[in-house]
């Protein structure tokens, strides 16, 4: 696999952005009891051209369910990771080129300090690949480890974004 460079995205760059939004209702694997537990999540997956390279980020939103104490809780993952790749497009299967997992979204994920909902958002840095003359597209996975549940990490994936 290609190594990936962060970059970050200025402002005036982010118009020539190309991105696609989708959503998910993902339920709360270790969970059970009578209180709604949905994830509402949904990501904004962008790319785009500059020269021969392909630059792309994400942005996650989620609406949790209701916190009952209020407070941040630990306990609901064990580990969550949001996968960014950037994949070359092509007749079948789209390979992946390049791709970075970031983990700061799990932190995110099980504040409800501010709002007592899971309510929150998180955006990844961005990543590049040089693509030469081939197109590529933004895609991603979030990848959820219910704590002391369900054997590992589960993925979750979402629309790619557009060819650039």
């Amino acid at each position: 696999m290609a190594s990936t460079t962060l970059i970050a995205a200025s402002p005036a760059s982010a118009a020539s952005y190309h991105c696609k939004t989708s959503s998910k209702s993902i339920d709360q694997a270790n969970y059970s009891g009578p209180l709604p537990d949905q994830w509402d999540v949904t990501t904004k997956l962008c790319a785009r051209r500059s020269g021969s390279y392909v630059y792309a980020y994400a942005f996650v939103s989620w609406d949790g369910p209701v916190s009952i104490s209020g407070v941040d809780d630990k306990s609901i993952f064990d580990a969550a990771r949001f996968r960014l790749q950037i994949k070359k497009s092509q007749s079948g299967t789209d390979p992946v080129k390049t791709s970075t997992d970031y983990y700061g979204i799990e932190a995110k994920l099980e504040d409800s300090t501010s709002n007592a909902n899971y309510n929150n958002s998180y955006t990844t840095g961005t990543i590049k690949w040089k693509a030469g003359s081939s197109r590529g597209l933004a895609d991603g996975v979030l990848q959820l480890d219910w704590r002391r549940c369900c054997g590992g990490y589960h993925s979750y994936d979402f629309s790619a974004s557009p060819v650039v």
